[in-house]
């Protein structure tokens, strides 16, 4: 099976996830680069108050994607450890407040350790585009036998499992080469193999289910 896995090098796997980064961010940073021209303009003062408000929410809407990748596709601080699972809530509420996704969060255990954690959260990001009109997204996450089992379905009406999302988070390579949108399956089924673990994504009818099972270090 290690056969069939796609290898990247480090510097085409890290230019791929700053791509997909950016693409995240670019819509609340461009937001303030437009409300702070208005705020400059001394000749469209009655539009000031409505780019202070966009200000507002796009610095809000920009700080809340921030933390929410740091720890989806970075370190979140170099030290290993254990992250609450409401600290998990809170990241994932703020990066989809507002958004066409309902989610809500069963059974879970009270952390997850680190890589666990940044699984569960790319996990996230492919649920919440699997409902694209919108939909609820269940999540939960248990132990059992040292091994952490995380469950995330996806309900909505247009639920979709893309071919490129299924083919990616299994660590085959897509048909059109890797882009931003691609890469971050990719990531998600690389962190759970390097975790000696394994995640899933099946359709059952408007569902998408997706399923990790992560064994789980003595230390943990």
């Amino acid at each position: 099976m290690s056969a069939t896995i796609t290898k990247l090098t480090p510097s085409s796997l890290a230019a791929l996830l700053s791509a997909r980064i950016c693409h995240d961010l670019i819509s609340p940073i461009g937001a303030l680069g437009t409300a702070i021209e208005v705020l400059d303009d001394d000749t469209n003062v009655e539009m000031h108050e409505d780019a202070m408000g966009l200000v507002r929410l796009s610095s809000r809407q920009a700080g809340a994607k921030l933390r929410f990748l740091r720890l989806a596709f970075g370190s979140g601080g170099s030290a290993p450890g254990v992250i609450g699972v409401e600290e998990l809530k809170a990241l994932t509420g703020d990066m989809y407040e507002g958004g066409k996704a309902n989610i809500r969060w069963a059974d879970c255990v009270e952390g997850l350790e680190k890589n666990t954690a940044r699984l569960l959260l790319n996990l996230v990001m492919l649920a919440v585009q699997s409902v694209p009109r919108g939909g609820e997204i269940v999540i939960s996450a248990t132990e059992s036998a040292g091994t952490v089992t995380m469950s995330l379905a996806a309900t909505g009406p247009k639920s979709r499992l893309d071919t490129a999302v299924e083919k990616t988070l299994s660590g085959k390579a897509p048909e059109d080469g890797f882009d931003g949108r691609t890469i971050q399956p990719f990531y998600a089924g690389m962190i759970a193999r390097e975790l000696k673990g394994s995640v899933t994504a099946l359709v059952d009818g408007e569902t998408v289910n997706f399923s990790a099972h992560i064994p789980q270090p003595a230390s943990a």
